[in-house]
């Protein structure tokens, strides 16, 4: 396998072509591969109901977000403006039925759709144009047409995932009005959407999955974050939704977070880049409901890891994607994204969906295609899940629109990127039959963090169904079946991991009431009663104030240690985990331990910092 990925490396940087076999009438015919509803997520990879790997090959179907034009180059990105007309319908439905361009999908071996669709579609009531390809969705609204979309691809056997492209119906993603959540609407509005589509699609299961929100980026005036815990922190906003969603809507989702796609002016010599999903390693998602987390991300050779990709910007210093070598791409590639995938047993640690990647088929410059070529080699190498941008697209006289797999002219005839004239076809061809992990994927330990720096952080179903457990705190619990295993010194963070099945009955600790030994002479010390682990925890201000515990339906262990934190790190062999509270010293558990107790000094409103736990076992 080994030899393989650098034979391929090889060739690619070399941009030497592969010949490949024909492509077979059974292929170009098939449907997707079986597979049982609805997916998850272990460690790196997604799984199907069977625990299955499904590796998202996908394509974006454009067009329900507002993109839709039928006679212009809407998806090059260098012209994407040129006669704009926001119809808000997949692409191709004036010249191809629904069935034929689906047909196209399942030749070109892809096994899921991404399919955008904008705020504003979902509220519209005025039936669409006439497509005279699907007669039978005259007098349909853009939702109707949505539907019924979803409906035919699922029935073929695909994977649906719902992706929010943009608030109003148009191209993305310019200054626009949809460059936030909430730049042109409430989060509430973007909330209830959510929750609205959730919901449509719930008795759906081929519907998989909800990406969160199309390309976050800067607007004219202020800038997106991670973590702030404001109303522009894409962190906050994400995992709240994400929470409403499985528990008020659809808990079957799998719940995609894109990274940060832009902040700061593009102008030389001012603060500007793109975060991507680099900020995940410090502060990352924790969900309601484990093992539904995917992280996505967006690469294109015209913008770069500080480059927007717009034209006459003054980013005249910053490279793109395409001007650099075959190792600093790799190395940039594996810094801003493909790192959440690559390491595993940390508590970022996630599939990883490249859900928007592309390059034109009229493409003639060296960079651009090289660019192509190494990067369709890095997915395939990584076994990276992929989405291409886009699917669907229009040619006229022959000429093609550019980027699209898969065109039509007025008179409903289809050229491919497998037609054999595309030079993008063999590497299509290496990505979608690259070897890749299959069959059963075992269960892998699951690594959540705790964050309590701007409000409560209950990740638990069932302590968050109990009364306010420490009133006037800000009140972390891990995950139903996690318990703690590691706090900050400072910082408010906590690491949960393990099994430990949901807690017949929670204790808040406030004092040594519990204390049955000495085991942190000197300081207070508040313990678990015999046969709970630590599940929670709180703060006032940046002071501890309670430990929630949990009882357990197993007996636990009582042998035990005391792991001081108050002048360094103190944490297993190799950091399990990874590092959850950057800068701050942590003290954690080994594999196999559970938190008792907590020792602290100070008082409330003063520097009452965790300086030891008790790990028993």
């Amino acid at each position: 396998m080994r030899i393989k990925s650098l034979l391929l490396a090889v060739l690619l940087t070399a941009g030497a072509v592969i010949a490949l076999p024909p492509l077979t009438p059974d292929r170009a015919e098939a449907d997707p591969p079986a597979w049982t509803a609805p997916l998850s997520t272990r460690g790196r990879y997604i799984v199907d109901a069977n625990g299955d790997r499904f590796k998202l090959k996908s394509a974006n179907w454009h067009g329900a977000s507002g993109t839709w034009n039928g006679s212009g180059d809407v998806n090059d990105p260098g012209n994407h403006h040129a006669g704009e007309i926001a119809h808000q319908t997949p692409l191709g439905l004036d010249r191809a039925s629904i069935d034929t361009v689906i047909d196209g999908l399942a030749r070109l071996g892809l096994n899921s759709v991404r399919l955008p669709f904008s705020n504003a579609m979902i509220h519209d009531t005025k039936p669409v144009p006439d497509l005279p390809a699907n007669p039978d969705l005259r007098g349909s609204t853009p939702l109707q047409v949505y539907d019924r979309v979803v409906a035919r691809l699922t029935a073929r056997g695909f994977a649906v995932i719902l992706n929010n492209h943009t608030t109003t119906s148009r191209w993305c993603c310019g200054l626009d009005g949809n460059e936030r959540w909430n730049t042109a609407q409430s989060e509430q509005r973007w909330q209830d959407d959510w929750l609205f589509m959730a919901r449509r699609y719930a008795a759906n299961k081929r519907v998989v999955g909800a990406d969160l929100y199309n390309e976050v980026r800067r607007n004219v005036l202020d800038d997106p974050n991670w973590g702030w815990g404001n109303d522009h922190d894409w962190q906050r906003a994400s995992r709240q939704v994400a929470d409403r969603i499985q528990t008020e809507a659809n808990p079957d989702l799998l719940l995609i977070v894109e990274g940060i796609n832009w902040t700061g002016l593009p102008v030389d010599g001012l603060p500007h880049g793109r975060p991507t999903l680099e900020p995940a390693r410090t502060l990352s998602h924790t969900l309601v409901d484990s093992g539904k987390l995917v992280y996505a991300a967006h690469f294109y050779g015209y913008t770069g890891p500080n480059h927007s990709g717009a034209t006459g910007t003054g980013e005249t210093h910053d490279p793109r994607y395409r001007d650099l070598s075959p190792q600093e791409l790799r190395d940039v590639l594996y810094r801003q994204a493909f790192f959440v995938s690559a390491e595993t047993g940390k508590h970022y640690t996630a599939p990883l969906w490249i859900s928007e990647f592309g390059e034109g088929r009229h493409t003639t410059d060296t960079a651009s295609r090289t660019w192509f070529e190494n990067f369709v080699g890095y997915l395939a190498e990584t076994d990276t899940d992929f989405a291409y941008w886009p699917a669907v697209g229009f040619h006229d006289g022959g000429g093609g629109n550019g980027w699209a797999l898969l065109e039509w002219d007025a008179g409903g005839r289809r050229i491919d990127v497998l037609d054999g004239s595309d030079w993008r076809g063999p590497a299509w061809r290496r990505l979608v039959d690259a070897p890749s992990r299959t069959g059963r994927i075992p269960a892998a330990e699951r690594w959540s963090m705790l964050n309590l720096d701007h409000a409560d952080f209950q990740a638990s179903r069932s302590v968050r169904a109990k009364a306010d457990w420490n009133p006037g705190a800000r009140k972390g619990a891990c995950p139903d079946g996690q318990r703690l295993t590691g706090l900050a010194h400072t910082g408010n963070r906590g690491l949960c991991t393990g099994t430990l099945p949901v807690p017949s009955e929670y204790v808040a600790v406030r004092d040594e009431s519990y204390v049955d030994n000495d085991w942190a002479s000197g300081y207070t010390k508040v313990q678990c009663p015999p046969e709970h682990a630590a599940v929670g925890y709180s703060v006032t201000g940046a002071a501890f104030s309670a430990l929630l515990c949990g009882r357990s339906a197993t007996p636990l262990g009582r042998a035990g240690r005391t792991v001081w934190f108050d002048r360094g790190d103190n944490r297993p062999s190799g950091s399990p985990g990874g590092d959850f509270a950057s800068g701050h010293y942590k003290g954690q558990c080994a594999p196999g331990e559970y938190v008792a107790g907590v020792a602290y000094t100070g008082r409330i409103g003063s520097n009452r910092t965790p300086d030891a736990l008790l790990c028993r076992s």
